[in-house]
């Protein structure tokens, strides 16, 4: 067999179905966000970036660059390897005391990225739990769904923010069996916001234990910044959250905050951080930097969630298809796979604007989009440049407008 062959055949399929992901060559500008540097072959260029995760510029924050630059002199460039071999460093025990106070939980625990600790912690917690059957929102993210399925617990699907389906599902359950209802708070792709507090009442009622993932949520909403069970008031209502330091906090990691037994069960027992060498302490330092910064400072926030309204409003008076959304979090449908990359690629090279196309299996087909997601820092003037600039796109590639006339004005 020509096994070259075979995985060639498989990247073609993917390009000509418009799935093939092309990396852009990008240098963040730190002090400049949301402007980087778009290398291409020999030359490079100034541009705008409309779709990082890096939701608050945390990760170019003064204070945060400081506390990097101090632990990297104090500590070295790694953590010298796993916490079990060579010792737990103290920039991650302040991280973890800082996001148990975050979240008013007795403990959290700290893994290499958001991924790691959703597929590590639901792993463990449904494998360790005898005869335990997990409720799974069915638009839950992959390393949600493949920390269900390493667990080998048996699953159940529940409709996406359906909390009567929820109901009926565990209504159906032995109620001496042990029950984890997984579910995520913003789901990223469609801008949506789960019904946090009515899931945490029919979990309470089947006497289910609750994980909430709020990846898309920490640092953005409540008055701290611990997301949108602060918000909501039901921070205590949820046995495990999960969060991640690699978005609004700017930095790299994800981590769980509940009882401190729990945490002592999954670190004690996960794969996911055993045997997982650990974040560098200057990463720690930058992400204890930063959450302190955002808990003072609900001001950021506000203004966050002004722009992307502003936006919102900018997209939606120009005619453009703008995905409902009741989040931070802009999706405009396109609904084809290669016209979404075409566009994506058009904006990057006669507009300088970055915003990379999401396609299957990301998203389901058919419903290809460009995900935007604005900052504080992106002012009128790049909102509009945004706007016209997929006006554009819109009328070179004949793409359907919600509204023709006032596209033309």
């Amino acid at each position: 067999m020509n096994y070259e062959m075979q995985f060639r055949r498989q990247l073609e399929e993917l390009r000509r179905e418009g799935n093939y992901r092309v990396f852009a060559d990008l240098e963040r500008k730190a002090g400049a966000f949301p402007r980087a540097t778009h290398n291409k072959g020999d030359s490079s260029r100034s541009i705008t970036v409309w779709c990082s995760n890096d939701y608050l510029g945390m990760g170019q924050h003064p204070l945060v660059l400081d506390a990097m630059h101090q632990a990297l002199d104090r500590c070295g460039a790694g953590a010298g390897g796993t916490r079990n071999i060579a010792g737990t460093n103290h920039y991650h025990l302040l991280l973890e005391r800082e996001l148990a106070d975050l979240h008013g939980k007795e403990a959290a625990l700290l893994f290499t990225s958001g991924y790691v600790s959703n597929w590590a912690s639901l792993s463990t917690l449904a494998s360790r739990l005898p005869g335990c059957i997990v409720l799974s929102d069915s638009h839950n993210h992959a390393s949600m769904i493949e920390g269900i399925r390493h667990s080998r617990a048996e699953t159940r699907i529940f409709a996406h923010n359906d909390v009567e389906d929820l109901a009926r599902k565990l209504n159906g359950i032995d109620p001496e069996r042990p029950k984890l209802v997984a579910f995520e708070s913003v789901y990223s792709m469609d801008g949506d916001i789960a019904p946090v507090a009515e899931i945490c009442d029919v979990a309470e009622m089947y006497g289910a234990m609750t994980y909430l993932d709020e990846v898309h949520a920490v640092g953005m909403y409540g008055p701290r910044g611990a997301g949108v069970a602060e918000r909501d008031g039901v921070m205590a209502e949820i046995d495990i959250i999960e969060g991640t330091l690699g978005k609004a906090f700017g930095v790299m990691g994800g981590y769980i905050a509940a009882d401190a037994v729990i945490c002592d069960a999954i670190r004690s027992y996960a794969d996911g951080f055993i045997f997982t060498t650990s974040i560098p302490p200057a990463l720690a330092a930058g992400a204890v930097a930063s959450i302190r910064y955002l808990k003072e400072h609900d001001e950021i926030r506000v203004k966050h969630q002004e722009r992307a309204a502003s936006l919102k409003a900018r997209l939606i008076k120009a005619g453009l298809p703008v995905m409902p959304s009741v989040c931070h979090i802009v999706p405009v449908l396109v609904g084809d796979a290669v016209h979404c990359k075409l566009i994506s690629d058009i904006l990057l090279e006669d507009h300088g604007i970055y915003v990379q196309p999401i396609n299957y299996p990301t998203v389901p087909r058919g419903t290809e989009r460009l995900r935007i997601t604005p900052s504080p820092y992106h002012e009128d003037a790049l909102i509009d440049a945004l706007a016209e600039a997929l006006v554009d796109v819109w009328q070179r590639l004949d793409l359907p407008f919600n509204n023709r006339a006032m596209a033309a004005e």
